[in-house]
């Protein structure tokens, strides 16, 4: 099960947190598991490289966190993770009980 918790403050996304394995497919075949990693990469990307957001991403075995700072606060990085948020619960539709989405309140 793949695990993705998203922080809010009002109507603010705060961070992204993602780990586990959604259990689709045996590891390196499991598209489920891509698909969650790509979303993720590109907007982690998108928010660092492109849009130079000073976010705190952090990178451990089986899990990505991502979090935003307080100021400013970026409009563009925000719609970038409500489309991952978009994103996840479409494929948790297609493929149900591989992924478990929560909005926790900061």
């Amino acid at each position: 099960m793949i695990f993705a918790e998203f922080s809010r403050k009002g109507d603010r996304i705060t961070g992204v947190s993602v780990s586990g394995h959604a259990g689709y497919a045996p590891k390196g075949e499991d598209i489920v598991c891509a698909s969650v990693t790509s979303a993720l990469q590109t907007v982690i990307n998108g928010i660092t490289e492109v849009l130079k957001v000073p976010a705190d991403v952090q990178v451990e075995e089986n899990k990505i966190t991502c979090a935003l700072p307080d100021a400013p606060e970026e409009p563009a990085a925000q719609a970038m993770l409500e489309a991952l948020y978009l994103q996840l619960t479409l494929l948790r539709e297609d493929y149900p009980k591989t992924i478990t989405l929560k909005n926790l309140e900061v």
